[in-house]
């Protein structure tokens, strides 16, 4: 049985290898808040959360196969939930079970034993799982659910389900185990095998009338200890080929509910993110996942849902038409919303290419290969390196990593220096990624660099602007306008000195 509500042809690996990168993002981008809003507290949750936003996806269909399986998900909460909760407590159940039944020990016998115990509360399960197929499984349309739907109606029929339930009534061996046997070499027993008891369909009544077959007992004295361990030995080897059958049988129904607690977790973290932006009344939007070979990037309505979700309450939104740009530079007034801006362009890239809705009313961008943050950092308290180095450092680890098609976000990077230096590093950096089909995003008040762009008249890039009214109140909107030779830190001035 497969789940495969994360991919099509595979199953989630909640251990693999995060992106090298990880906590530059993590920062940066304060992904920590959205992961904690689609937890809600539960550490399985976040780590889910966590694997499957940071782990992005670079094909188109796997996106929207994704997505088709969440607008699922938000049409049927409950059923969602229902699902989700019965896969925890399977498992929670099963570890509880564990415990209790660990004192069997390692013989085949208690192997057997812990098992049917295991695969009797999973049969159990299923039958509950497979009764929400056949009551809630029209209601989904995604191919997806469809096929998981069609999975547990086709593999746990009522034929199915009554094998198994018979067969775990007979491993436990209420009228004795029969173990067949034949003599080997030097007398030797060889080819053990667990037997099946005769099922002749006579009634008890004939059965105690009609006499029985010529046996040959033997029975074992209570002090003969050589003679018990060389019966338990014949037990042992009889039930070792069926002990370990049902031990893998176990752990193969184990594993599904495991990976449907894992993949579904992701969804259940969507409903919960879902649910409270509805809460506080922000826009959600699927967006559409173009090549990344391409360049497309326009949306309205989109803002930073990190802040949105810190403040709790609706936080401005930015309409932008960056299609067939390679560059985006962001200049204007101090504390005018760019670096938010900047966050909501870098978390929404990430939750597009984990499948989920944005942030946004609308949203069209390329796939990205691979999404990297160059952001100032706090003065190095060791003194090891001054700051201009520090950055060119972590500039120069990205430059390591980074490949064509992939996005960089800097934000107010190489101001640690004058000017005039400052604006020919990030000119160098800026063209040489271009160069590679590397796509910027770069807030900066290094007026020497945006104004040199913007004077030689790139088509392909855009130059957005804080926006700043006469009076000096901040919008937090971003317009498209050429860069400023002020960022009115004059403004912050009167703000906090009243003149």
């Amino acid at each position: 049985m497969k789940v495969h509500l994360m991919y099509r042809d595979q199953d989630f690996d909640l251990q693999r290898e995060p992106p090298q990168n990880e906590a530059a993002l993590l920062q940066d981008l304060e992904l920590d808040t959205l992961f904690g809003a689609m937890a809600l507290g539960a550490k399985p949750l976040y780590e889910v959360a966590r694997s499957a936003v940071l782990g992005s996806l670079q094909d188109i269909d796997a996106i929207r196969y994704r997505q088709d399986i969440l607008k699922d998900c938000l049409k049927n909460a409950a059923v969602v939930r229902e699902m989700h909760q019965l896969a925890v407590e399977t498992m929670d159940s099963k570890e509880r079970r564990w415990l209790r039944i660990f004192g069997f020990g390692n013989s085949s016998a208690g192997i057997l034993r812990s098992s049917v115990e295991i695969v009797q509360l999973f049969l159990d399960i299923l039958l509950v799982l497979r009764c929400i197929a056949d009551e809630h499984a029209e209601a989904f349309s995604s191919e997806g659910f469809a096929a998981f739907f069609a999975m547990i109606k086709r593999e746990l029929n009522d034929e199915y389900l009554a094998t198994v339930q018979r067969h775990l009534a007979e491993l436990s061996f209420q009228d004795g185990v029969l173990i067949s046997a034949a003599l080997g070499t030097g007398n030797e027993g060889a080819d053990y095998l667990l037997a099946k008891h005769k099922q002749n369909g006579q009634s008890w009544v004939q059965r105690v009338l009609t006499p029985g077959p010529t046996t040959y007992t033997s029975r074992i004295h209570p002090r003969d200890f050589p003679g018990a361990r060389a019966l338990s030995d014949l037990k042992e080897r009889g039930l070792n080929l069926v002990a370990n059958a049902l031990a893998q049988s176990a752990d193969h129904i184990n594993s599904f509910f495991g990976l449907l607690r894992t993949e579904l977790a992701f969804y259940i973290g969507c409903l919960n993110l879902y649910d409270r932006l509805v809460q506080l009344g922000e826009p959600v939007a699927f967006p559409a996942p173009a090549p990344a070979g391409e360049r497309e990037h326009s949306f309205t309505g989109l803002y930073d849902i990190c802040l949105a979700l810190t403040m709790g309450q609706n936080v401005v939104g930015n309409d932008v038409a960056a299609d067939h740009r390679d560059i985006a530079v962001i200049t204007g007034a101090n504390q005018g919303g760019k670096s938010t801006f900047l966050r909501s362009i870098g978390v929404a890239q990430l939750m597009m290419q984990a499948g989920m809705f944005v942030p946004a009313t609308s949203l069209r961008a390329n796939l990205c290969r691979g999404l990297y943050t160059h952001y100032r950092r706090q003065e190095d308290a060791t003194m090891n390196s001054g700051k201009l180095d520090e950055e060119l450092g972590r500039m120069s680890d990205i430059v390591d990593a980074i490949g064509p098609d992939s996005m960089v976000l800097f934000n107010e990077s190489f101001a640690a220096t004058n000017e005039r230096e400052g604006a020919e590093i990030a000119r160098q950096i800026t063209h040489a990624l271009l160069e590679r089909r590397i796509k910027i995003f770069f807030v900066t008040h290094l007026w020497a660099f945006a104004r040199g762009l913007y004077d030689r008249g790139m088509e392909n890039a855009i130059f957005l602007r804080a926006e700043r009214r006469d009076d000096g109140e901040r919008t937090f909107r971003l317009i498209e306008g050429a860069p400023l030779s002020t960022s009115y830190g004059v403004d912050l001035y009167r703000q906090v000195f009243g003149t």
